[in-house]
């Protein structure tokens, strides 16, 4: 049976570390907080009915990936993101440690720091979402998540914190693969729409398949004729397959 949790090696290393250096206790601390944060973000998926593919466990957060189609709900996209920071505030609040406290506060600000695949950096994107098409707001997390990122990393450096620094540095290789991934989630963007039905209230008229957005459906406007998007991927995808 395949299991969907892992911790990775560094953080292995970081709690033979902490360890070995005396800090054992506030690690262990700091790694229930992280779990009670991803069981936040867990409760609600299950919830939605989400399919949860993967967790991982990383030095100073964790990873929950879900094997769904990219056109999910932006609600849903929103409630799952925020579940966890409100789940882990209302365990620390009726636990009421000090160094329980102190962690909760520290998990708190790296997980909202807008680089993907942090809750912050998907926070933004919905909010994009809102006001962008699918492919540029994806873009624009991008470029806003290698800003922070490398404004962290050397102020890791400056700071002289290694846990942080390592921590960094996964996310900037996270965010390259990301990066790289960008025409081909744009793609499945659209792929998805051609497949399947999905039922949108709204209606938006756009000159150009880039101009998609989530939660809308689509009709393009090509010289004088309006066609709709089910039609123009239909003509795109069976082109392709032929």
């Amino acid at each position: 049976m395949k299991t969907i949790f892992s911790i990775h090696p560094l953080t292995y290393i970081t709690i033979l570390i902490t360890f070995l250096t005396g800090y054992f206790k506030e690690t262990i601390t700091l790694m229930i907080v992280i779990l009670v944060h991803e069981f936040g973000h867990i409760l609600m998926a299950v919830i939605l009915k989400w399919k949860i593919e993967k967790i991982v466990i990383l030095p100073l957060g964790g990873i929950t990936i879900f094997n769904e189609l990219v056109n999910k709900p932006l609600i849903e996209e929103f409630l799952i993101m925020l579940s966890g920071p409100i789940f882990q505030i209302i365990f620390t609040i009726i636990f009421k440690q000090p160094s329980l406290y102190f962690y909760s506060k520290i998990i708190l600000f790296i997980n909202l720091l807008p680089i993907y695949p942090l809750d912050g950096s998907k926070i933004l994107n919905i909010f994009f979402n809102k006001l962008f098409s699918f492919k540029l707001s994806h873009i624009l997390t991008i470029y806003v998540s290698y800003f922070v990122a490398f404004f962290s990393f050397f102020l890791s450096i400056f700071k002289i914190n290694l846990t942080y620094l390592i921590f960094t540095l996964l996310l900037i290789l996270k965010l390259k693969r990301e990066f790289d991934n960008h025409e081909l989630l744009f793609n499945k963007f659209l792929f998805e729409r051609y497949l399947y039905n999905f039922k949108f209230k709204k209606i938006k008229i756009v000159s150009k398949l880039e101009k998609f957005k989530k939660d809308y459906y689509h009709y393009l406007k090509l010289d004088s004729k309006v066609i709709s998007e089910k039609e123009i991927l239909c003509k795109k995808y069976h082109h392709h397959n032929m």
